[in-house]
């Protein structure tokens, strides 16, 4: 068996261009979705993190703005930006780009964002609604891996999935989304993280396993139930064999030996790394449309 592969870059590309589309008819009723960044220090990887999604804004039609603070800006200064941006009314939506500083809390940062602005899905306010069934934001990156199971016609209903990864930022959102009723949800859910005992007789369980552990190759093709589908969460930078001094990129699942049982499987790169933008600009189209909605219901307008 070799396993379909799920093209991440493609499906990205897709959304990326029904937004494209969506933004621009908001745009013809006067409603410009904006998006701002707020990068604290001079982490190389954060700043071209916030310069891509800077560009996937401009490409899609939104107005981005992003606020760079010196590494020793204090918490209550960061926190004046924040309370700047949520009053702003061209900012749709906000993040914080991480990590921060230690000097900085991220909880009191993450929680000064107005949920109704907060497009990274981090809010208790969102949290709770995921957790709950209900409408709100959820994190760009399990969102991603939900949207290709979908468009690939992967059925999730009384399927068992086994997530491996517990982070606030995948595991648990992902745990989230499955549980749901309805399209990408219905499924049964087993969650574990690398210190599952026996992690390879849970994981050899799942008809979807999603990894989110930041382990390079930590599941192998034993650990993987034949005919399953593999969703590669993890992007992990290390030596290439075949070239000295030179690095690659490496998912969480062994992909070689994965791809000869799995019925189907992301790469790594261009699997779910793709659509992590591609649903941050989803989601701050969503919240432009919502306030647009909210605005329209106000009373004469206000």
């Amino acid at each position: 068996m070799s396993a379909r592969i799920l093209d991440g870059k493609r499906i990205a590309a897709e959304v990326r261009d029904e937004v494209r589309g969506r933004a621009a008819e908001l745009r013809a009723e006067g409603v410009v979705p904006g998006l701002a960044f707020m990068l604290v220090g001079d982490d190389p990887a954060s700043a071209v993190y916030v310069r891509s999604k800077g560009q996937a804004c401009e490409e899609a039609g939104f107005h981005s703005v992003t606020e760079r603070l010196p590494a020793a800006t204090s918490q209550a200064e960061l926190l004046a930006v924040i309370e700047r941006f949520n009053a702003d009314e061209r900012v749709h939506g906000m993040l914080v780009q991480l990590p921060l500083p230690d000097h900085i809390e991220e909880d009191a940062v993450l929680r000064a964002i107005d949920p109704s602005k907060d497009v990274d899905g981090f809010h208790p306010v969102n949290v709770g609604r995921l957790s709950s069934g209900q409408d709100g934001f959820v994190p760009a990156t399990p969102l991603g891996v939900r949207e290709i199971l979908l468009r690939e016609g992967i059925e999730t209903k009384g399927r068992h999935a086994v997530v491996v990864g517990r982070s606030n930022i995948v595991g648990r959102p992902m745990a989230s989304l499955l549980l749901r009723y309805g399209a990408g949800g219905d499924a049964t859910v087993t969650v574990c993280h690398s210190r599952t005992a026996d992690l390879g007789a849970v994981t050899r369980l799942a008809d979807i396993l999603i990894v989110a552990v930041g382990r390079p190759r930590m599941v192998t093709r034993e650990m993987v139930k034949p005919g399953a589908v593999v969703i590669d969460v993890g992007i992990n930078r290390v030596q290439d064999p075949a070239r000295p001094g030179k690095t690659r990129l490496v998912g969480d699942v062994d992909y070689e030996g994965a791809v000869e049982v799995a019925s189907a499987i992301t790469p790594v790169p261009g699997g779910v790394g793709p659509m992590t933008i591609a649903m941050l600009l989803a989601n701050t189209l969503k919240a432009a449309e919502y306030e647009r909605t909210r605005r329209a219901g106000s009373p004469a307008g206000a």
